[in-house]
């Protein structure tokens, strides 16, 4: 892979389509596809795990969406910089035995400047939801363009 465009130094603009095509790739629970979008050596933090490299990070994605079915992500931009984005987030899951939750948390990505994500750092806390309490309906895959994004769902 030569680089994920928009490279490095971003706009807004830019910063925008950078998370947006996070959330696309993380909605498809394509483990393989997601791996690609980070440096062969990137760094990642996720929750209590600390972890490099795009094996390490397939093999984390498999586990993730293992064990959380019917995955419903939504990413919003909090802020960036030239070669920085921070995000928060929120997505929706059940378990094996059907309770589902509401994943919150936020994300600091720093870029290399072929565009991929060299560093990843995510703060994330999961709260228990009745199924009635979901928001997030959209059929499996990408969040379509005119679904609600947090702010507007109130989130």
């Amino acid at each position: 892979m030569q680089g994920k465009p928009p490279l490095p130094p971003f706009t807004l603009e830019d910063a925008l389509k950078k998370v947006r095509a996070a959330e696309n790739a993380w909605n498809t629970r394509d483990a393989h596809r997601v791996a690609l979008a980070y440096t062969p050596d990137s760094r990642w933090r996720n929750r209590r795990e600390v972890f490099h490299g795009r094996e390490a990070i397939e093999a984390f994605l498999v586990r993730k969406w293992d064990k959380e079915h019917e995955y419903r992500l939504i990413k919003e931009l909090w802020t960036y910089s030239a070669d920085r984005i921070a995000v928060r987030f929120q997505y929706e899951w059940h378990d094996n035995d059907g309770a589902w939750f509401r994943a919150h948390g936020n994300e600091l990505w720093a870029f290399a400047a072929d565009g991929l994500m060299a560093r990843r750092e995510a703060s994330i806390n999961d709260i228990a939801i009745r199924e009635d309490e979901r928001l997030f309906h959209w059929p499996l895959g990408p969040r379509p363009d005119d679904h609600p994004g947090l702010t507007e769902l109130g989130l």
